[in-house]
């Protein structure tokens, strides 16, 4: 029976190594096909040949209020969109979890905090979120007009919910795109995602 339990146990662990590393920089990113607060649906391949950004969003989580109520994450929405970036926000939280939210509800605080993203993609059953390994709010993720995954990990350098620290942090999704734009390689692909856990369904 130990035995039992122990090779079981290596399965399951072999299992979730195997999810972990499911998407990897440098890899093809995996398409995906979910439904907007408007009712349209997107697919990541209908949108090759521009670059994409992923954001995954829970307006509850203070890290992620740092970034809407001091307006950056805001600015980058509308700075990259303005270029030509397809920008996503994803919403994972799961029904009765914190974040969770209906379509008219997130449009509402859209419109309220004037955000500027490309589509909110509402993701209720987690399949996106899993798909990617989304961890934390924000978590954020580029791809290339190859579609090549070219960043995953944070916004930037300053793990805090302290709105001062935004002027003077490094922001590594605007350095992977500026660089990714320039046609040079990104300085750094990965970094370990800050925030709050993504509320999955349990």
């Amino acid at each position: 029976m130990k035995r039992l339990r122990f090779l079981a146990a290596l399965v399951l662990s072999a299992l979730f190594t195997i999810c972990v590393q499911a998407v990897q920089v440098g890899t093809p990113a995996p398409d995906f096909t979910a439904t907007d607060t408007h009712g349209q649906v997107h697919s990541l391949s209908e949108y090759k040949g521009k670059f994409v950004v992923l954001e995954w969003h829970n307006r509850e989580c203070p890290f992620t209020r740092k970034h809407y109520e001091s307006g950056h994450m805001q600015k980058l929405q509308r700075e990259w969109t303005s270029r030509g970036v397809i920008w996503f926000t994803v919403i994972s939280s799961a029904p009765g979890q914190q974040g969770y939210v209906t379509a008219d509800e997130e449009n509402a605080y859209v419109e309220r905090m004037k955000a500027d993203p490309t589509a909110v993609l509402l993701d209720p059953t987690g399949k996106l979120g899993h798909l990617y390994g989304a961890k934390t709010t924000p978590h954020m993720f580029v791809i290339n007009p190859e579609g090549i995954l070219i960043y995953d990990g944070a916004i930037d350098n300053k793990p805090t919910t302290d709105l001062d620290d935004i002027p003077g942090a490094r922001n590594y999704v605007s350095e992977a795109l500026e660089e990714a734009m320039a046609g040079k390689s990104v300085s750094v692909p990965t970094t370990r995602p800050y925030g709050c856990s993504v509320k999955y369904a349990h």
